[in-house]
C-alpha cells in the first residue's frame, strides 16, 4: 500500500512542514525499525537528535523540530495519528477462521504437513517439511518457514512471522496484545496494538512461553535464540542472537538483549532495559538499568558480580553485627546508668547538712 504525504497529514489532523505532499510513502514503523519511505514518530521533541541518521521520510512529531531535513507531520498527540498512520498502512485483519481445517486462500508447501485438528487462517502461508501438530492455530497472514515444528495447542496470532528451523512447544502463545494502557477520563484505554512478532531461524521456544506483539512495529527473537519454558517476553522488546533464557523469567516492554546473554531461571528486567553482549544475569536477579556486555550481574537490584559478592558476605555477616551492636547498646546503657548515679550521688552529697554545716564553718572563719 502507497500513500502520499499530504493524504496522510489529512489523516492524522495534522500540519505537513518541510516536505512535499505529493511524497510517496509505503509504510510506517517506529525509530529504529523504519527505512526510507516509511514514516516514524517522536512523542517528544527533545528526542529530535535520534533522527539525526534516520532513513524515514517523514516523522509525526508534536511541534516543528528545528534542524531536522525530513519531512514532518505536527499534530496534537503524535501516538494517536501514529496509530492511525500504522493503520492505515496495516489495517486489522479479519480475525475469522474456518470452523475447522484449512482455509481456502492458505498457502502450504507440498512437503508441510498439517493435523486436520489444526486451524490455519486466511492468507497464511506455511514452508517446506514443516509440521502442524494437534490443535494448533494460526491466524490469519501468518508466515511459516522451512522445517518449522508447531507443537500442540500452540496459537500463532495474526501477522506472526516465523522464518526456518523454528520449534514451539505446546502451548505457548506468540502474538498477544501487549499490557499496554492510558487512562482516559478516569478509565484504562488499550493502547495500540498493530505489531507482530518476528522469529528468525533456528529459534526453540519451550512450552508455555507467552511473547507479546509490538505496539508499531515489531517484538524480535533473534537467530538461534533458546528460550525455556514458563517465559513472559513483553511488547517491542529486541532479543539478540544465540540467547538463552530459562524458565520463568519476565522481560518487561521495550528491552533489548545483545548477542550471546544468558538469562538464568527467574530473572526479572524493567522496562526499557538494554544488555549488552555475553552478559550473564544469575538466578532471581532484578535488573533495574542498562548493563555493560561481558560481566555477570547477580542480586536484586542486580549488580556486577564483584560487588553483589561484597554485599552477600556482608548481609552473612549482619547476625554476628547485630549481635555486637545489641552488646554495644547494652554496655552504654549501664554507663550513662552508671554516670547518672554518681551525679545524682555527688549532688545529694553537696546537698546534706553535715556539707552545708563545713561550708558554713569555713566561710565564718574565713
Amino acid at each position: 500500500m502507497k500513500k502520499r504525504l499530504s493524504s496522510l497529514a489529512i489523516l492524522a489532523e495534522g500540519k505537513l512542514i518541510n516536505g512535499d505532499g505529493d511524497t510517496v510513502c509505503h509504510g510506517a514503523f517506529p525509530l529504529g525499525e523504519e527505512r526510507s519511505g516509511h514514516v516514524t514518530m517522536i512523542d517528544d521533541p527533545r528526542r529530535a537528535a535520534d533522527l539525526e541518521h534516520s532513513e524515514a521520510t517523514a516523522v509525526v512529531c508534536s511541534e516543528p523540530l528545528a534542524n531536522v531535513s525530513i519531512a514532518q507531520i505536527v499534530v496534537d498527540d503524535p501516538r494517536e495519528a501514529f496509530t492511525k498512520i500504522v493503520a492505515c498502512f496495516r489495517p486489522p485483519v479479519s480475525l475469522e477462521l474456518p470452523g475447522w481445517g484449512i482455509d481456502p486462500s492458505a498457502s502450504l508447501a507440498d512437503s508441510a504437513r498439517v493435523h486436520p485438528s489444526a486451524i490455519i487462517g486466511a492468507g497464511v502461508t506455511i514452508g517446506q517439511r514443516s509440521r502442524i501438530m494437534p490443535g494448533v492455530v494460526v491466524m490469519p497472514n501468518t508466515q511459516i518457514g522451512d522445517d518449522c515444528v508447531i507443537h500442540s495447542n500452540v496459537t500463532l496470532y495474526e501477522n506472526t512471522q516465523i522464518r526456518d528451523r523454528v520449534i514451539i512447544h505446546a502451548g505457548s502463545i506468540i502474538g498477544a496484545n501487549g499490557f499496554g494502557y492510558r487512562q482516559v477520563a478516569g478509565r484504562h484505554v488499550p493502547t495500540a496494538q498493530l505489531g507482530y512478532v518476528q522469529i528468525e531461524s533456528d529459534v526453540e521456544i519451550g512450552a508455555s512461553v507467552t511473547i507479546d506483539r509490538g505496539t508499531y512495529g515489531t517484538t524480535q527473537i533473534g537467530e538461534g535464540t533458546k528460550i525455556d519454558n514458563q517465559v513472559m517476553i513483553a511488547h517491542n522488546c529486541k532479543i539478540g542472537r544465540h540467547n538463552l533464557i530459562c524458565s520463568q523469567v519476565g522481560i518487561a516492554g521495550s528491552c533489548t538483549t545483545g548477542d550471546y546473554v544468558i538469562l538464568a531461571g527467574q530473572v526479572g528486567l524493567k522496562d526499557h532495559i538494554t544488555l549488552g553482549d555475553q552478559t550473564i544475569v544469575g538466578a532471581q536477579a532484578g535488573v533495574m538499568e542498562d548493563c555493560e556486555g561481558n560481566q555477570v550481574y547477580l542480586g536484586s537490584p542486580a549488580t556486577p558480580q564483584r560487588e553483589q559478592m561484597q554485599i552477600m558476605a556482608v548481609e552473612r555477616k549482619l547476625p554476628e553485627m547485630r549481635r555486637e551492636i545489641k552488646n554495644l547498646r547494652r554496655d552504654i546503657d549501664r554507663m550513662i546508668k552508671q554516670s547518672e548515679e554518681a551525679g545524682k550521688a555527688s549532688m545529694s552529697t553537696a546537698k546534706s547538712p553535715e556539707s552545708i554545716s563545713i561550708r558554713c564553718h569555713k566561710k565564718r572563719a574565713a
